[in-house]
């Protein structure tokens, strides 16, 4: 088998397993992140060519948000009982059967059920909790890095692809970069295919960072009905102050990232004279500076107490979405919002995952964590309709901005209301 040839070969140069699967992983991410940030570059070709509003075309990218969210805690029960690379292809599969039918879509409810309900499932299956796996059963050491490297993938494939794919739609049409999306997950459906593994048991190995010498434990039966494990977590995991301090700052982060700026701010960058290609761009710089800023988030995460550092990401991007209105969408103006607001994109996920870990245990943090990202997206899903009604009645986007900077204030000081001592919810 390829996979036991790589450990093999990757044995003889002192690297671990693990560390293949965190770039099949990262690739992964990547690409189905990139599929899910595309959108945003295609709102104004599908107004152009169909006549749709912002706010009909919001109002699907809502339900695949919000899809994507739902998904989460299932999607760890999925991986659970059936395994990750399983449930990676077939998330591709769903993903790419969604794309390839929306090259032909005419109306407004092909639309809200291709890239709303066929893709938000076929995303949601693997999401953040798929990085989160990885790092909880390959890895001991270095699990915090290991997210921060996992999460920034995701945030980076949002916006890396999107200068491309807003060239590629302007020159030939949307339908062409959407087809590009395609071959890319064909790509990585194969590097999952030929590399992606359970656990490091299945090539022989031990977790990285782990140097006991007993033989590691037989992985624990997992028969139960998908539905009544991640049900039975969301109810456990209720009962803790900690678990709803989290999905409330998390809600306000999908506000603040997904919803808002990534699928809305190149139409609003339009909307004062600034082109497709060059807004698209600056989104892409973004994600250069998020890649450096999630993944230093991780290695602090490692070291410092995850409250204080979530209460600095959320207070520094509340006042960069409070800031943007003001920077008059100069090239200075912007080029300040983006190094700023780039930095702190999605470096709330790896403290997120670190305190839910220490509060509700190892074994369940994948699925407990999955229930917090579907926070994240029900509020991506409330912003990106939000700021789409707010341009389709007041003509302008600048509320929406207002309001989601007020509300990152806001979780920047109740996730201060977290005990410092961990308290770990019984199974």
């Amino acid at each position: 088998m390829i996979s036991n040839w790589l450990s093999a070969a990757l044995a003889r140069r002192n690297i671990h397993y693990g560390w293949a699967m965190v770039a099949v992983t990262f690739l992964t991410a990547l690409i189905a992140a990139g599929t899910v940030g595309a959108p945003g570059v295609f709102i104004v070709p599908l107004q152009k060519e169909f006549g749709w509003s912002t706010a009909e075309i919001s109002s699907a990218l809502s339900i695949r948000f919000i899809l994507f969210g739902l998904m989460a805690p299932f999607a760890a029960a999925l991986m659970n009982r059936y395994g990750l690379r399983n449930v990676t292809l077939t998330a591709q599969v769903i993903v790419m059967s969604g794309l390839v039918a929306s090259l032909a879509m005419s109306k407004v409810w092909h639309l809200m059920l291709l890239w709303g309900v066929v893709i938000g499932i076929g995303t949601g299956m693997t999401a953040l909790v798929l990085g989160a796996t990885i790092a909880a059963r390959w890895f001991v050491a270095h699990r915090g890095l290991v997210v921060g490297i996992l999460t920034a993938s995701v945030a980076t494939g949002q916006l890396a692809f999107l200068p491309l794919l807003a060239t590629l739609t302007d020159a030939y049409g949307w339908r062409v970069a959407l087809t590009l999306v395609c071959v890319m997950l064909v790509i990585s459906a194969f590097g999952v295919l030929l590399i992606m593994r359970d656990r490091p048991s299945d090539v022989g190995l031990r977790p990285f960072g782990d140097e006991g010498t007993e033989p590691l434990p037989a992985p624990p039966p997992n028969n139960a009905p998908i539905f009544a494990t991640a049900l039975g977590t969301l109810r456990d995991a209720s009962k803790s102050s900690v678990f709803w301090i989290l999905f409330a700052t998390f809600f306000i982060c999908g506000a603040s990232t997904n919803g808002l700026v990534q699928v809305h701010l190149i139409p609003m960058c339009l909307d004062f004279g600034i082109p497709q290609v060059q807004a698209a761009s600056l989104l892409a710089a973004m994600g250069i500076f998020d890649f450096v800023g999630t993944i230093a988030s991780g290695w602090l995460s490692d070291r410092y107490d995850n409250r204080y550092l979530l209460f600095w990401y959320y207070g520094l991007r509340g006042l960069s979405l409070l800031f943007l209105p003001f920077s008059d969408f100069t090239l200075y103006g912007l080029s300040l919002f983006a190094m700023f607001y780039g930095l702190d994109w999605i470096a709330t996920v790896p403290p997120t995952v670190r305190l839910t870990a220490q509060r509700f245990g190892a074994e369940r943090a994948n699925l407990v964590f999955g229930w917090i990202f579907a926070g994240h997206q029900l509020g991506a899903g409330v912003a990106a309709f939000g700021a789409g009604l707010s341009r389709t009645l007041l003509q302008t986007y600048l509320p929406a901005f207002f309001v989601a900077g007020a509300l990152c204030v806001v979780a920047a000081l109740i996730v201060l209301a977290i005990s410092r001592a961990p308290k770990p919810v019984a199974a």
